[in-house]
């Protein structure tokens, strides 16, 4: 099976606030085959503002989120995005370089679809082109109520 994603008009936004990182991530999804477009910001009020301008409910949308960022970190925006019903309703792949369980629990605590480290991102990448390649799976939520 083809690892290239082409899941209609589902997007994905990388947020981070390392350029290098972000650039990294990005070409990893392009050199796997992934084509759907890639929006990019630098912290978690830019990635809430670039979440708000996209229609979520015509076009789903996956993110890949760092923890540590400037003026909004991964987890403060993840607690925005749940009291919103429509920014609840994307995919979150937590990014870093951590390998702290408590950062891993956070991340489990706030119902994210993966915890990617940044050293071992190809792994990671693997799982985020799954999701693409089934996209119901990111329009339609989980029936696993430990996830709710």
């Amino acid at each position: 099976m083809s690892d290239q994603a082409h899941a209609g008009d589902v997007t994905i936004l990388v947020v981070d606030d390392d350029e290098v990182d972000a650039m990294g991530i990005e070409r990893a999804l392009k050199l796997r085959g992934v084509t759907v477009p890639i929006l990019r910001a630098r912290d978690g009020v830019e990635g809430l503002a670039v979440l708000r301008a996209q229609d979520l409910l015509r076009h789903p949308c996956m993110m890949l989120l760092d923890i540590n960022m400037p003026r909004m970190n991964g987890f403060e925006m993840l607690d925005v995005m749940h009291q919103d019903s429509t920014l609840a309703s994307v995919e979150v792949f937590m990014l870093s370089t951590s390998r702290i369980s408590d950062d891993r629990r956070a991340a489990t605590a706030r119902n994210v679809a993966g915890y990617i480290i940044k050293n071992d991102v190809s792994e990671g990448i693997a799982r985020v082109i799954e999701m693409l390649n089934h996209p119901r799976r990111i329009v339609q939520s989980p029936s696993n109520p430990e996830r709710n």
